[in-house]
């Protein structure tokens, strides 16, 4: 993807989308975020995210055309969070259904109430970092140290490049956060859309052992006031 004039695969782009290699779906992509040598979407710069954005948005209506109503998007930083790329990048995997968690957020929509909106009216305190209508915030019941949670403030159940590029930007802010006070760690990212759209950040601080993976009980050393107070200092 370059300039609107530009044709595809062509110099000057400025992001890519390509097929998975080892795809564990039928439909993967990979979503190149600079032609830059980057490692981490902390590392990318201000002009270059909404570029990523659009091509979410263009890929996502693409999967829709073609009968693939769903795409996960999600983002793995470091090898212990799956990565197996050094270069920053997003991957896009095609579904023919919600998978079962966004699929349990839309069930609880029934009632006509968004849990979500509950959640970012009552832990207002917990937020990090806003701009353009969106939160960053400490995740107030997060399942390890750090983990943090980006969402519109007023319900949206669908993204669009406006809200990819604001969300990706507190993720930006967010990842640079949290290096300046754990150094580079592993990060899983990943959209959740139907509901109420968010982003749902996972630093992998902590091991996911027996319990967790058993009984879905997380143990989280650090609360989330004390997340909130680390990542928030104005050091960016």
């Amino acid at each position: 993807m370059g300039p609107p004039d530009r044709e595809p695969d062509t110099p000057g782009w400025q992001v890519r989308v390509v097929p998975n290699l080892y795809p564990a779906f039928d439909r993967q992509e990979v979503v190149v975020h600079s032609p830059r040598h980057v490692r981490s979407l902390a590392e990318v710069a201000a002009d270059e995210i909404a570029p990523i954005g659009i091509a979410w948005e263009q890929r996502i209506a693409a999967a829709r055309a073609e009968g693939f109503p769903y795409v996960q998007v999600l983002l793995n930083e470091g090898r212990e969070a799956g990565a197996s790329l050094p270069h920053s990048h997003s991957q896009l995997v095609w579904l023919r259904e919600p998978p079962p968690e966004p699929a349990a957020e839309l069930t609880n929509l029934q009632d006509g109430s968004c849990a979500l909106c509950a959640l970012l009216a009552e832990h207002e305190p917990l937020t990090i970092d806003s701009a353009d209508g969106v939160r960053l915030l400490a995740h107030p019941a997060g399942r390890a140290p750090y983990e943090l949670l980006i969402a519109p403030t007023e319900h949206r159940p669908e993204g669009g490049a406006d809200l990819f590029a604001a969300a990706l930007r507190l993720l930006r802010s967010g990842i640079r956060r949290l290096r300046a006070v754990e150094g580079p760690v592993p990060i899983n990212a990943w959209a959740h859309a139907g509901g109420h759209w968010h982003l749902e950040v996972l630093p992998r601080l902590t091991v996911l052992a027996g319990l967790e993976l058993g009984a879905g009980l997380y143990v989280n050393s650090l609360p989330p006031e004390e997340a909130a107070a680390a990542l928030g200092k104005g050091f960016l």
